[in-house]
């Protein structure tokens, strides 16, 4: 004869799997937050940056993403590109190209 299933601990069971998981998710991200530096900053700026993640664009997203993977990997963070550098290292069209030395 089978013995009949225990629906409330069953339940009780995955509540209690659930309540882990959601404390240590917020456990991590908090380790994240501090490995990051961010702990530097106050609640008020640490959440307007968050905000301001949503409304950023798809390749400003993708290089945060592959930032962050660097920052797993342990690499060392590639400094940002100054402003008018193009990504391969060449010149902005409006600067005339340097003359050769003589």
């Amino acid at each position: 004869m089978r013995k009949p299933r225990d629906y409330d601990a069953e339940l009780k069971a995955l509540d209690d799997k659930a309540r882990k998981l959601k404390e240590r998710r917020v456990r991590q991200l908090g380790e994240l937050v501090i490995a990051c530096g961010a702990d530097a900053l106050s609640s008020e700026q640490l959440a307007g940056a968050l905000l301001s993640l949503k409304d950023a664009s798809t390749q400003t997203k993708e290089a945060w993403r592959s930032r962050g993977a660097a920052f797993f990997r342990g690499e060392k963070a590639k400094p940002a590109r100054k402003t008018g550098e193009k990504p391969n290292g060449t010149l902005p069209l409006d600067l005339p190209p340097p003359s050769p030395r003589a």
